[in-house]
This record gives C-alpha cells, structure tokens and sequence, in this order.
C-alpha cells in the first residue's frame, strides 16, 4: 500500500484524522517525534540539539559549524530507511523532506483558517482569543522556518506542496479521512518497481549525505541505480581539491558504483564553501562582543585567518539575545559598552549559561576588575591592545574546559 505523509496547522484536528486513517487503513502512524528520537539515539546527537537545529531560526554559528545540515542529514537517513515498510501514515513536517521521485506517497494538507483555529484553541485550551492567536503564531513559526529553509517558500499550506489539501473548516474528521482514504487506494498511487528503486535512491542518497556531512561538508547529495551527483553550491577556492574529496568520501559509502560532482546555481552566489573541521584545538563557536565596531571586525577577520570563525554582537543587549538563541563555546567580552556593559553581560551569562567560557577583554581595566571578573567566572582577563598569540592561547584554554566538561557529561 502507499505511504500516506500527512502535514497538518495546530488545532486543525489533525492527530484526530491520523487516527481515523490509520485505524481504516491498519497502517503503522509514525509521528515526526519518532524520528528525532531514533535520529538521536542512532547519530547519537543531543535530540533537543537535533530540534533546534532543524526547526529553529537558522544558528549564527551554523556557516562554521553546519550543524543544521548534519541535523537534516541525521533525519533524512531515518526517515529513507523508514520508507522500506509498507502500511504507513507519516505525521508531521518532516514527510517534507521526501523526494518526489518515490511516487506511491499521498502528501496531505489539513489546515483551517484562522478564526477556526482560534475558536478551536480556546475551546481546546480555555484561553483568551488573544492568547489563542499567539499560540497559533508560535505553532506556526517553526513551519514557516522549514518550508522557507527547504523551498525557499513562506508559506507553509501552498497547495503545490502537496497532493491534497483539506481545509478544515469545511471537511469534518470523518469527511477529511474518508478523502484521504479514498484517494490513497488510487491506482496512480500504488507501489511499483520504479518507485521501489526512488526509495532505494534516497536511502544511498542519504547514506552519502551523512558521510559528507560527518567530515565537516555542506553539499547536496542525489543517487539513481548507484549513481551519485554530489552538487556544490557555494564558492570555493580550490574546486578540483574539494571535487577529489567529495568523491573518496562518497565513493566509500557501500553500494556506490560512481560520483559525479557539479556546482550549483548558489555556486555563483557571494557565500565562501567553508568545510567544518571537528577535531580542532580551538573552538568553533566564538562570539566576540564590543561595541568598537573597527576593533571587533578587524579581530574577527584576524582569527579567521587563524582558522577561528565568529560571529560578532556589537553591545551587550545583542550579545544576550545571540547567547540565548545560540549558545557559543567562547565569548571574548569587553566591559565597557553603553546600555548593558560587560560586567553585567558576564553576570548573566555565567547564571544562565554556565557551559559558556568567557574571556574578558577590555581597554580600561585595573587589578580590581581584574580580580572582580575573576570572581565572577571569567575564564581568563587581558588587555587591550592584546597580542593574537595571546588571545588565541585563551580560547585554546577556554575551548580545553569546555571539551573536557562535555567529555564528563557523556
């Protein structure tokens, strides 16, 4: 039988037609929380790490690390090997990453307008129509993340996304699973040899993504009958150095028999290809936080030359948000800014995210502030103007504590 991958809005009954569905169809439901927990344990990535990275705003970190990408790597192989069983009703956004070349999957749609969803939020929760509205926004601000990050689309219920497209307040749960029902039993629909061998490709497809990806690599990956086209889609300096590693790495996955290798459309694009080294002495997720703008440009770009790439916040109130969002290795920290200065942004830091090393670096220190930052957590304390060898010897240090506590965590 056809795999039924089934989308639905909050508050669009859409854990009620699932049921119904499957219940009709003795199919096996399978919700996207299956997936990030056998994603986790089989890649073993940090499952709330593995959320994050795919339906959250897209990290400041992520252009050196690619941990989104190693996360949709993750959940792409798990999602392929699923695709092998048969009877199956797939729940949740990440029936999205499907390829349409496996042709015997229903893509369906529920959702409702707005006023529905509202008047359904607070029949369901008892909250204020007010509250009942945020609740949606907030539900639906993480689909709109994903389908804008895979297509590049805004709008998470656009029929083209699917085959179907059921809105809620016209179709009852019994009406919207006899639909479903109807049209899965199509003849279009069921599973054939080619579409036997789409599933095959995705899963080596996906098997050469997390290959890549595991070596630090931000590519895309596609296979047909053992074939494989690895697509680069940023610039690099050296094309055929990274196109010979491209093909070693995948040609080392079982079942390839060829790689090709090409550059993309965003091959063009301004963006630098930037491989992810894992096994490195300093840190990769660094935030440097001052507000001499000159100063903290011109320190970034001298420690990528050093092969330390950061991300820059230009006061402490931006220097929070980014820690909250994105919680680095290191920060290099100066104190005195205007607004929230650095003691303060160390105070809070230190409280809230103690996994954070902080490095203190200021133009109008003393012995006390010395001593004072200290106290309060500062991994290290030195002055401006500072030598590089200096600076970097700190964060070799910070960057030591913070893979020896992951190392005890583990």
């Amino acid at each position: 039988m056809p795999v039924i991958a089934m989308m639905f809005g909050s508050f669009c009954h859409g854990e009620e037609v699932a049921g119904k569905v499957a219940a009709e169809l003795e199919y096996s439901l399978l919700k996207d929380d299956f997936f990030f927990a056998r994603a986790a344990g089989n890649f073993r990535m940090d499952e709330g790490k593995l959320r994050k990275a795919v339906t959250g705003k897209t990290s400041v970190f992520n252009q050196f690390t690619h941990e989104r990408e190693r996360a949709l790597a993750y959940l792409k192989a798990t999602l392929a090997e699923s695709l092998t069983g048969d009877n199956l009703l797939l729940l949740g956004f990440l029936a999205h990453l499907i390829p349409p070349e496996i042709s015997h999957v229903l893509k369906v749609c529920l959702i409702a307008d707005i006023r529905r969803r509202v008047r359904e939020a607070r029949r369901v929760e008892g909250i204020s129509e007010k509250d009942a509205l945020k609740r949606i926004h907030k539900d639906d601000e993480g689909i709109v993340l994903w389908t804008e990050y895979l297509f590049q689309r805004k709008d998470p219920w656009a029929p083209d996304l699917y085959d179907i497209l059921l809105p809620m307040g016209k179709d009852s749960v019994d009406r919207a699973a006899a639909v479903i029902c109807e049209n899965v039993r199509k003849q279009v629909l069921m599973v054939s040899d080619q579409s036997r061998r789409g599933v095959e490709d995705f899963i080596l497809a996906s098997r050469v993504n997390v290959k890549l990806a595991e070596e630090g690599h931000d590519v895309q990956v596609s296979a047909r009958d053992g074939h494989v086209r690895v697509t680069i889609n940023k610039k690099v300096l050296r094309l055929s150095a990274l196109e010979e590693e491209l093909k070693k790495l995948a040609l080392s996955v079982p079942s390839v028999r060829s790689v090709e290798t090409r550059v993309g459309a965003g091959y063009y694009q301004t963006d630098i290809y930037r491989k992810y080294e894992f096994d490195v002495p300093l840190p990769t997720k660094v935030l440097l936080v001052d507000d001499e703008r000159e100063f903290v440009e011109t320190l970034s770009e001298r420690l990528r030359m050093r092969e330390v790439s950061s991300a820059v916040a230009y006061n402490g109130r931006e220097a929070l948000d980014v820690v909250d969002a994105d919680e680095p290795e290191v920060m290099v920290l100066d104190l005195k800014m205007p607004g929230i200065d650095g003691l303060e942004v160390l105070r809070k830091v230190r409280d809230e995210h103690p996994d954070v090393e902080v490095i203190v670096l200021t133009g109008h220190g003393s012995e006390e502030i010395r001593r004072i930052c200290m106290e309060m957590g500062a991994c290290a304390y030195l002055e401006k103007p500072v030598e590089m060898e200096n600076l970097t010897a700190a964060m070799k240090e910070a960057y030591d504590r913070v893979k020896q506590r992951k190392a005890r965590q583990r």
